[in-house]
């Protein structure tokens, strides 16, 4: 019995105690659910839809949870239930019920996990968006990590997702981009307002490689051909480097193309067809004031010229043309002071931006070694990049240590800890389990112990207490999915997986699953291979969802 399947046994016992006592049914909910009790020893789930419903019916929480005892008491599966606290409800299941867990997960597979409860959300889901100036600094990998598995955990809790990076290829970062790659090119020093690290020489070698008539070109012209061709070579760098740590975006969005097919004219109508603009001093602002933010803001400036603003209202805008009913967008600490004045933007556009907007600050990593930063970069001076990251600890450990903590949360990452063959070390934690789960698997073929068909399957044999654990923590994991898609919170996946990995090892080191020498295969040896291959089924789901690899072999 899974905890969706107690749950509609809850509520089914909720509608039969109403019906005898001809209470109002409509006070009943469309669901409810039950939880892991803290304490073991409270039972195995709980149930506070007595305390729920007191109210509402005139009832008390504990005569209201006696009656809901009595009709579930009745319910196959059901080992007991007990009434605590103010009302409460504590539930144990028999042997079977809680083992059929086992084969429901192993046929359900990669699909288990994965749920409905954000079916018929539209999400644009925007993410990285590094400027393309230099290699994918570290603070961009974080969210090329927590994005992507965001955008994986929506996709399996049924929201249809639109991934994207927007790509910022105008305005006056791109202008230093450019004179630095042409003062690289003439071997003259970086612009004081330029760009610096190897990758410029670079890029300006490339440049010149391509166009070696760009040197004999008036400044102008010169830098315009090092702003297109350079970009472009950055960009391709990008893509690539995002693409070998996994992640790929189903638009790349250009800045350049929401001015060149006008679509910031478009936004400026819109806004004023709202009545939230208004002109002074030659200049176009937007009355951002009357929604909460510190103060009104410009969108094209006295000279004519657009504000970065102005581009943030249009691409806005267009994303909700696209039909996206959310917009989802991730920023570094550093744009904390963006959230007011793009919130009060959506709602100059008539949209409610609770509902419409949603931004999602990350905070600052640093990789350090022995307690003390890594500045290791040769291209980039002295910023960490994605390459110089996946260099020291990996693709899966970047992937799985920038996952595993609250995007909110500054985090060191540790070279020592996250290259260690050990048990501290998380992620080899938890894909250990992948491959003893995969070789148990393999050892069973080579003694003659398979599964069996799901008919011989006897879950009622799983009742050892390492057993109950194991399958109470397998229960879990839809609810985690859900919860982490929710809250925007990958993490809670990683150390969902950290205490089903523990789960597991305490269940191996008690409970055998291959036969010793010549013994005989039982169905005891069938049903633990069962709840093995069981464990292999969640861990492998929630690996992929964080982007990680679940190896079969260690």
């Amino acid at each position: 019995m899974t905890p969706a399947e107690l749950a509609e046994a809850v509520l089914a016992a909720a509608h039969a105690v109403f019906a005898d006592r001809e209470l109002d049914r409509s006070a009943l909910p469309g669901h409810t659910t039950v939880e892991r009790p803290r304490n073991p020893e409270h039972g195995d789930y709980a149930a506070t839809l007595a305390l729920q419903l007191s109210k509402k019916v005139g009832l008390p929480p504990r005569e209201l949870a006696a009656a809901l005892a009595a009709e579930l008491a009745s319910t196959p599966g059901i080992k007991s239930v007990e009434i605590a606290g103010p009302g409460f409800l504590n539930i144990r299941l028999d042997a079977a019920a809680a083992g059929q867990l086992a084969r429901a997960i192993v046929e359900a597979g990669d699909e288990y996990g994965r749920g409905d409860r954000l079916a018929g959300l539209k999400i644009n889901l925007e993410f990285v968006s590094a400027n393309p100036t230099g290699p994918v600094h570290i603070g961009g990998v974080r969210w090329a990590a927590v994005g992507d598995a965001l955008s994986r955990l929506l996709r399996a809790t049924g929201a249809e997702v639109g991934t994207e990076y927007y790509f910022n290829d105008a305005g006056s970062q791109i202008d230093r981009f450019a004179r630095s790659l042409l003062a690289a090119a003439r071997n003259e020093p970086a612009p004081e307002d330029g760009y610096g690290g190897a990758y410029i020489a670079e890029i300006a070698e490339q440049v010149t490689a391509r166009r070696p008539d760009v040197l004999a070109l008036d400044d102008a012209a010169a830098q315009e051909v090092f702003r297109v061709e350079g970009v472009a070579l950055m960009f391709t760098e990008i893509k690539s480097s995002l693409r070998d740590f996994g992640v790929e975006f189903d638009t790349y969005f250009n800045e350049k193309d929401l001015h060149d097919r006008g679509e910031l004219e478009h936004a400026l109508t819109r806004l004023r067809e709202q009545g939230h603009l208004f002109d002074y001093d030659g200049a176009t602002w937007l009355r951002t004031t009357d929604f909460g933010d510190d103060k009104d803001r410009v969108l094209r400036k006295s000279n004519g010229e657009w504000t970065y603003f102005a581009a943030d209202c249009a691409y806005y805008l267009d994303k909700r043309e696209r039909g996206f009913d959310r917009v989802v967008i991730m920023l570094g600490a550093d744009h904390h002071g963006y959230v007011g004045r793009m919130k009060a933007m959506a709602a100059c556009f008539g949209d409610d931006p609770e509902q419409t907007l949603e931004i999602l600050i990350g905070q600052l990593v640093n990789l350090v070694r022995d307690g003390a930063p890594v500045r290791m970069s040769k291209r980039a001076g002295t910023v960490v990049t994605l390459e110089d990251l996946v260099d020291a600890i990996g693709v899966d450990a970047s992937r799985y240590a920038l996952a595993r903590y609250s995007s909110d949360s500054p985090i060191d990452i540790d070279i020592e800890l996250w290259t260690r063959a050990t048990r501290d070390n998380p992620v080899y934690y938890v894909q250990y389990v992948a491959a003893r789960t995969a070789s148990v698997g393999r050892n069973a073929a080579e003694v003659g112990l398979t599964r069996g068909d799901a008919a011989s399957f006897r879950p009622e044999l799983l009742d050892h207490d390492k057993e109950n654990e194991l399958l109470k923590a397998l229960a879990e994991f839809p609810a985690v999915v859900a919860a982490a898609a929710e809250l925007r919170e990958p993490h809670r996946v990683a150390r969902f997986l950290e205490d089903l990995a523990g789960a597991y090892h305490r269940f191996y080191d008690n409970c055998r699953i291959l036969p010793r020498g010549d013994e005989a295969v039982t169905d005891l040896h069938r049903a633990r291979l069962w709840l093995n291959d069981a464990t292999r089924v969640v861990i492998a789901n929630g690996l992929r969802l964080l982007g990680v690899s679940a190896p079969e072999r260690m």
